[in-house]
């Protein structure tokens, strides 16, 4: 299959390498002319282990490839994956001005039918707004599909997480969309939800929003803990072995930290607010952390 992956940060580059490795052509497109000049030289802009030789081994395959011409790389495939930044604004909403650049180089570059993929973390109603902005802005008559891949990667275990998921969830309106992309993941053999976009788009935030959610609770109970004079490790072992707990994301600390949780909570905050609901609880879980 012939892909484009637009964005060739942490996400997108490790999304690329892996589609090359089973068997894809993929370009991987970045309007940074520094980095791609360095990922043509094999040099990595980021650090996951494994990466490096994955990059090499396909690029001398000649699997995988880097441009900033994003038109020539839309104009070379059908399936194209939205990798770009979504940071933060002040209020804590995503900014959306990366994904909508995209959209509308791909409207305007496209001749042919294009399966046009989510892979960043965006609020719900993205997909709905990606799909408007490259009908406005694309020649009749053009079909194309939208479609929501969220990506569950973890720094750290990266590759391992895309190759060998929980879990793939694809976010679909057509069945041509769904039979594509079911096709695209079937080498990994892993359990596959189709569902629509929305629900597709929520997923990912539903998910980094609970495991924020179980790391500031057991800081929560450290805190009782320690007012009691109790082992906080032994109360964690002794709910963690509850099958419908685990084990994971359970041991008190440190509150969350990095880019993905805060961000994705935070988020996920402003998507209930603006939907009429006050979800107090993640309010909380933010104020613990």
């Amino acid at each position: 299959m012939n892909i484009s992956v637009v964005g060739s940060g942490y996400v997108g580059l490790v999304t690329g390498a892996c589609f090359a490795e089973l068997g894809n052509n993929v370009i991987c497109v970045d309007n940074d002319r520094a980095k791609i000049k360095k990922l043509r030289a094999g040099i990595m802009p980021i650090y996951e282990p494994g990466l490096a030789e994955l990059v090499k081994r396909n690029v001398k395959q000649l699997r995988l490839s880097f441009t900033t011409d994003i038109k020539a790389a839309i104009k070379a495939s059908e399936t194209i994956f939205i990798a770009v930044g979504t940071p933060p604004k002040d209020n804590g909403e995503a900014d959306l001005t990366a994904v909508e650049h995209v959209a509308k180089e791909i409207a305007l570059s496209m001749r042919s039918y294009k399966l046009i993929v989510e892979k960043s973390t965006v609020p719900v109603n993205t997909g709905e707004w990606v799909e408007h902005t490259v009908r406005t802005f694309s020649k009749r008559g053009v079909k194309f599909d939208v479609a929501s891949n969220p990506e569950f990667l973890r720094e750290g275990t990266a590759i391992e997480d895309f190759m060998n998921p929980d879990r793939i969830v694809l976010g679909v309106k057509s069945k041509k969309a769904a039979e594509c992309l079911s096709a695209l993941y079937r080498p990994l053999n892993a359990p596959i939800v189709v569902t629509d976009i929305k629900s597709a788009e929520i997923i990912k935030h539903a998910a980094n929003s609970f495991l924020a959610m179980k790391i500031s609770f057991i800081n929560a109970i450290s805190n009782v803990c320690d007012a009691l004079n109790a082992d906080v490790v032994e109360v964690a072992r002794g709910i963690g072995l509850d099958k419908r707990i685990g084990d994971k994301f359970l041991n008190a600390g440190l509150g969350f930290g990095g880019f993905c949780f805060p961000k994705d909570l935070s988020a996920f905050i402003r998507i209930s607010e603006k939907a009429g609901y006050d979800f107090g609880l993640l309010r909380e879980v933010e104020k613990i952390n």
